[in-house]
């Protein structure tokens, strides 16, 4: 191998298709697969080889890098490329698959002798596009030099939790994360329903807090999303933001403690799904405080 691997990345949503865009960048051979060919296709302009199975995509290559919807259809997509997997290959599992299923991750890739990384970014559309994601990663020391260009390309930094991808260090720490990144998205949106329901100009409440400990980048941020009808394309998808924060509940759930304000996030969501938002940003969960509210 040499110090460029060949990297095959399995799933090309809005994430997935920004990182092997920017694996390309970096000089790197790039294979990609999508159940939905149409949404890898494009990247072939950009240099990758459009593969048209999990096997043809992973045959030959040095790291397999993971970014699709969940950690059943991480599984599920895994083995289908099993016949063409070679031991030793570097696993960058990036899905946020949720604490159970990273230790049946890590146990699929003992039982084909992969080098497993639990390796779930911090970030959406904008980073990802930019090359700018946070790599939370846990994994063997022996690994890294492989998928380190793979991390580089994709991440302005990398942050390592532990040298076990089974323990799930690195997804304990996402979950994290994003139970504070889903709060306050929703808090936005209930901010700007409120001042809604009650005749008051959202303006006037940003005016308030301006400069004070109570400002926030994201607050802002995500409000100019509802405010200006701009909820497309998606950084961060509802239906998306729905699924982590059910995980982020189920975390809590096993580790004993009760997450209302996440399980409320996780209602929230699914509501604004429900409403036809699903793939709106989720800043569209504002939408969730009306009756069948569906359009913005």
């Amino acid at each position: 191998m040499t110090d460029k691997p060949t990297v095959s990345v399995l799933g090309t949503g809005i994430m997935g298709a920004a990182m092997a865009r920017n694996l390309c960048r970096a000089g790197l051979g790039v294979r990609v697969w999508n159940r939905t060919r149409e949404k890898a296709e494009p990247l072939a302009a950009d240099g990758a080889r459009i593969a048209g199975t999990p096997a043809e995509a992973v045959e030959g290559a040095d790291v397999v890098l993971t970014m699709l919807y969940d950690g059943n259809t991480v599984l599920d997509v895994m083995r289908e490329a099993a016949p063409a997997l070679r031991p030793g290959t570097v696993w960058a599992q990036c899905t946020t698959a949720g604490i159970d299923l990273v230790t049946d991750l890590a146990a699929f890739a003992g039982e084909h002798g992969l080098v497993f990384y639990d390796a779930p970014v911090l970030g959406t559309r904008q980073p990802a596009e930019a090359g700018q994601l946070t790599v939370l990663a846990a994994g063997p020391e022996e690994g890294r030099r492989t998928v380190a260009p793979v991390f580089d390309a994709v991440g302005a930094k990398t942050v390592w939790t532990g040298a076990d991808g089974g323990a799930g260090s690195a997804s304990r720490l996402k979950l994290v994360a994003n139970s504070w990144v889903l709060a306050a998205t929703a808090a936005a949106g209930e901010v700007l329903a409120l001042s809604r329901a009650l005749g008051v100009d959202p303006q006037g409440f940003f005016d308030l807090i301006e400069g004070g400990p109570l400002d926030m980048g994201y607050l802002r941020a995500k409000s100019a999303l509802v405010l200006d009808g701009r909820l497309t394309p998606p950084s961060f998808a509802v239906a998306t933001a729905e699924k982590d924060a059910r995980l982020i509940v189920q975390a809590g759930e096993r580790g004993g403690v009760r997450l209302d304000v996440a399980a409320a996030a996780a209602e929230r969501f699914a509501r604004a799904a429900a409403q036809g938002h699903a793939d709106e940003d989720m800043a569209a969960a504002y939408f969730a405080s009306f009756e069948d509210e569906a359009s913005t």
